[in-house]
């Protein structure tokens, strides 16, 4: 098992994915060492960044060569459950939810969408894929028989917290919200907020007003 230096910062583990990324193109190529330089150059990071970022780990580079790309790439693979399947749950069968639910990357990545749940009962039923809608009132039984771990919130920002409520009853320990509403959730519970629209905006301010591209 991995050790850990210390608790990783959140602003580290929003850049963990890029770094496993990254890593598993330069793995693919066939390159065996990439220094702090190189990945921040790949990144648009600085290496010090890099550095810091690794530093929360208990693993470090090698003088005149930086990081072996094999040790890394399980190191990533380690800390950020890479090597385990996820059962996940989509509350919400409109537009988005169907979309998530039928979203190749995730199985590929390691996370099952096993069930979708509609408050709509004329969406009871109905097909996502292979998966049928299902009522509300059967998610706690579905998360306790399936073993899911993580619910995907894609319902208006109204219903948002109701259904974060229900997921944490029924025993997911993370959710993924994709809701423009922010939810409240005990401490045991993690919680990542995607917003599409809220990143248009950001996006849209920096287009009107000439933001320019700096390094994090």
């Amino acid at each position: 098992m991995l050790s850990l230096k210390k608790v990783i910062p959140p602003s580290v583990v929003k850049r963990l994915p890029r770094y496993f990324s990254c890593v598993q193109s330069l793995n693919a190529k066939e390159i065996e060492w990439v220094s702090s330089s190189e990945l921040a150059d790949l990144l648009g990071l600085t290496s010090s960044t890099v550095r810091q970022d690794f530093s929360c780990f208990d693993f470090s580079g090698i003088s005149k060569r930086g990081y072996n790309i094999v040790g890394l790439q399980k190191m990533l693979v380690e800390i950020l459950g890479a090597d385990m399947t996820w059962k996940v749950v989509v509350v919400g069968a409109g537009n988005m939810g169907r979309v998530l639910a039928l979203h190749e990357e995730f199985v590929r990545c390691g996370f099952d969408v096993v069930a979708v749940f509609d408050a709509d009962s004329e969406k009871h039923g109905t097909k996502v894929g292979e998966l049928k809608v299902l009522p509300m009132s059967d998610l706690a039984m579905i998360v306790e028989s399936q073993g899911v771990g993580m619910g995907i919130i894609a319902v208006p920002a109204a219903a948002a917290q109701d259904v974060a409520d229900l997921l944490v009853d029924a025993g997911v320990k993370g959710i993924l919200n994709m809701s423009m509403r922010n939810i409240i959730t005990p401490n045991d519970v993690s919680v990542t907020a995607s917003r599409i629209v809220a990143s248009l905006q950001q996006l849209s301010h920096c287009v009107l007003f000439s933001c320019g591209k700096k390094k994090k």
